[in-house]
């Protein structure tokens, strides 16, 4: 670590204390870029770098709201508004227990360099609440929806910040997020993605983040003459990433064998196939049952309980070739990496924001594997969301194929700019040092342009 790398490490710690997951998705970005700001003293010079870790805007509320027993309950509402240099902030609401100050800045953080790969004009942004809609009535979450956008309201909208869903945020709580906002504003405007497809969603949009890592993957295997028919994969989780995630590989001739959600995990040595994908959705989207269920119906399938003292996760020391964390941030550790590698797995597409901590990264690095960051592998969702955002402007739907297609492209677009940019800086084949340059390098060169602002 460069002696630059420690001191500004030593500031973000000093001024976000007890914020591990904004500590360590900021020293991942620094350590990438310190070579772009060795060759480009004009990037240092402006601070370009320090501007982009301190958001432009935090802020946070009460969310007060009655349930239908007329208990009083009183949740936290955020909004990171961190950087709109290349458009406006763009990012998803989660509504977790978890969810606090430090998780939504890592998240937001993140977002910029994301949505900067896209190459849609789209700032970086992200909100939530730490409300849990985990078996809530229907009424309780839309209450809640209402009270959390009667505040939100006032900060966002179609040219300032889009909003869109993440874990615990699917289409049922967009629905209600952006019916409050219509009656507060009286206006009908795409300030939410992830809508219906009757009131301005998009077609793929459910399906991008999943699809757009499996596009990824492929890409990376390409760069390898190979393709994923035939390849086992493990997946992690079991929402909207992983089961479109599942829905992909088996359409390119690979074979999923795990899905997990927080109690524990799914292992099926014969696939899970088309069929047994559809039980799985139902389940979890109709149902909002837990993964445990699956072995009720497949009795070949193992189920193996979620144990918080283990220090590695059993999911990922199964035999495969491809894996795509798609669950929540570091779900992979050192010790779960090196399983990975020692069981034949060579491809990681990151369907989850940071699933792999910094010790996790350098296992794959070190061991030349095909491995695709977050920021570039699971880009496919915002990017489906910027779409949306030019169909709501347009007013016109697109069909399904040309969204794919779009879809597609933007993937194979990002792939190339991480493999350019890895290069141009000295370190070929290293995703994470390609994503990280490519992403920085045109929101920095952005705010060149519009000052110290």
């Amino acid at each position: 670590m460069s002696e630059y790398v420690k001191e500004l490490m030593a500031e973000v710690k000093a001024k976000n204390p007890a914020e591990p997951e904004f500590h360590q998705a900021v020293q991942e970005v620094t350590e990438s870029i310190s070579i772009v700001l060795d060759r480009h003293p004009e990037y240092r010079a402006a601070k370009v770098l320090e501007r982009i870790i301190e958001p432009e805007r935090v802020i946070t509320f009460r969310v007060p709201w009655v349930d239908e027993q007329g208990e009083v309950h009183i949740n936290r509402g955020y909004r990171i508004e961190m950087n709109s240099a290349i458009g406006p902030y763009k990012g998803g609401l989660r509504f977790h227990p978890s969810v606090n100050l430090g998780i939504l800045k890592f998240l937001a953080f993140e977002q910029v360099f994301k949505n900067s790969l896209t190459s849609l004009p789209m700032g970086g942004g992200k909100g939530g609440s730490d409300f849990d809609p985990k078996g809530k009535s229907d009424l309780k979450i839309m209450r809640f929806c209402q009270a959390f956008m009667s505040e939100l309201f006032r900060h966002i909208g179609p040219n300032t910040d889009i909003p869109a869903g993440d874990i615990g945020v699917g289409g049922r709580e967009i629905g209600y997020l952006f019916g409050q906002y219509k009656k507060l504003r009286n206006e009908f405007t795409g300030v939410l993605t992830g809508k219906g497809l009757n009131w301005g969603g998009s077609l793929i949009r459910p399906e991008a983040t999943g699809y757009g890592a499996v596009y990824f993957a492929a890409e990376m295997l390409q760069t390898k003459n190979q393709t994923l028919e035939g390849k086992t994969c493990l997946v992690s989780g079991s929402g909207n990433v992983a089961q479109y995630s599942v829905e992909k590989i088996n359409s390119l001739g690979g074979k999923v064998v795990t899905l997990s959600d927080s109690n524990g995990y799914i292992y099926d040595e014969e696939g899970i196939d088309d069929e047994k994908l559809k039980f799985v959705m139902d389940l979890k989207n109709v149902r909002r049952g837990r993964i445990k269920e699956y072995v009720d119906k497949y009795k070949n399938a193992v189920y193996t309980d979620l144990d918080p003292q283990m220090e590695y996760n059993p999911l990922w020391n199964h035999k495969a070739e491809c894996a795509l964390p798609s669950a929540t941030q570091n779900e992979i550790n050192d010790k779960d990496a090196q399983n990975l590698v020692n069981n034949g797995v060579f491809v990681v597409s990151e369907g989850a924001n940071m699933p792999t901590t910094i010790e996790g990264v350098n296992i794959f690095l070190d061991n030349k594997i095909l491995y695709g960051p977050g920021k570039a592998a699971n880009a496919g969702g915002v990017a489906v969301s910027g779409l949306e955002m030019s169909q709501n402007s347009m007013r016109l739907p697109w069909t399904r194929e040309e969204v794919d297609n779009r879809l597609m492209m933007i993937m194979k677009n990002i792939h190339k700019t991480c493999i350019v940019n890895a290069e141009r800086f000295g370190t070929p084949g290293n995703y994470v040092n390609g994503a990280n340059i490519g992403g920085f390098l045109k929101v920095a060169d952005a705010m060149i342009d519009q000052g110290v602002v």
